[in-house]
Parts: C-alpha cells; sequence; structure tokens
C-alpha cells in the first residue's frame, strides 16, 4: 500500500459492503477526474444516477432520507466529457477475481452505449479494477467488443493475460492516481 504525503493511501479499499464495493475506486477516479479540470486538461465527470424518488422521510429539512426510489431508465456508463475537443464516454468496474473479468459485470445496454459513442468518433472505453491484484486495465471498446462476441460461443470473461495482451496497465501515480488520459492520447494519435 502506497501512502501519500497527503495522508491519501492507495485506492485498494478495506472491506466494503456490497452496495458501495466500486466507491473506492470511483473514488479514485473522481479524484483523477478534478485533477484534470482543476489543471485545464480535461472536462469529466460522474453522470447521475436517473431515479425517481417515491418516499422521503423528512425528521427535519436538513435530514431528509430517501426511503424508496427506482431507476427511471437504465443508466448508460459512469463518466464522460471532454478532452482535447473529443467526447469521451467509459464504464468504471471491479473485480474480485484474481485471474479474468467477468462479462456479466458489464450490461449489454451500456456495451451497445459504448459502442454508439465510438461510431460517432468519441472514445469509448472501459477501465477494470482487480481490486485483489491493485491493478488498473484500459480496455477500448474496440477490443471489448471482440471479447463480447466471443462469449457467445465461448469464454464469458476476460481473462487478465487477456488485458495485459490487448488493453493497457495503468500505474497508478501521486498527481493524477489513474492517469488515462496518457492512454486516450495514444487512441487519438491512431494506436488504439
Amino acid at each position: 500500500m502506497i501512502k501519500y504525503p497527503n495522508k491519501k493511501e492507495s485506492f485498494k479499499a478495506p472491506k466494503i459492503s456490497t452496495k458501495n464495493r466500486g466507491m473506492g475506486f470511483e473514488n479514485v477516479i473522481n479524484e483523477t477526474n478534478e485533477y484534470y479540470l482543476n489543471n485545464n486538461l480535461a472536462v469529466i465527470h460522474k453522470k447521475p444516477i436517473p431515479i425517481q424518488i417515491v418516499k422521503v422521510d423528512y425528521p427535519s429539512r436538513s435530514a431528509a432520507v430517501i426511503k424508496e426510489a427506482y431507476y427511471k431508465v437504465p443508466s448508460t456508463t459512469d463518466y464522460n466529457g471532454l478532452y482535447q475537443s473529443r467526447y469521451i464516454d467509459f464504464e468504471a468496474k471491479e473485480t474480485n477475481n484474481l485471474t479474468s473479468f467477468p462479462l456479466q459485470n458489464i450490461h449489454p445496454h451500456q456495451i451497445k452505449h459504448l459502442e454508439e459513442i465510438d461510431k460517432q468518433g468519441g472514445i469509448a472505453f472501459i477501465l477494470v479494477y482487480f481490486k485483489k491484484l491493485d491493478q488498473v486495465y484500459y480496455l477500448s471498446i474496440s477490443k471489448l467488443l471482440g471479447f463480447v462476441d466471443r462469449s457467445q460461443t465461448g469464454r464469458k470473461s476476460i481473462a487478465l493475460d487477456e488485458f495485459k495482451q490487448f488493453g493497457h496497465y495503468i500505474k497508478e501515480g501521486f498527481n493524477p492516481r489513474i492517469d488515462y488520459l496518457k492512454i486516450v492520447d495514444k487512441y487519438i494519435k491512431g494506436s488504439k
């Protein structure tokens, strides 16, 4: 575990309940995006989840608690924004597996959304955090689609070795912590 001067630890999070298990990784991505914004490099934000609130308890205005809510529509992906006049859209996922990422962890409507972004000239990808290995990989939508096609007749996951071969390992740094724009730069220069 890396200790940083600002007293923040590596994003290798302590045990988190299943409902919030992705929040540690998302927080690191949010910090990275804040760094990009503060340094005028990119404007990338977490998308809000479209929910319909049905029941709220108001013991006091400052202590309102949502008791019941439903998704209005399936959300698309986690993040979107602009970098060097290019639209970026991506999904962030985690896995506890040591050797592979199950494709069931990414929803078909999210894959379709990323594919549509790519067809319109946007930059679409997923970031996958192998939690137990403390490793992050970038995988372009074009590579992801190949694995999705393969899953129709064969393997239903992407092996870690395939991430190493077809994706890009992102070493955690200080600022930004997960510098995925280095990989986006390669995409922009034509080396998907």
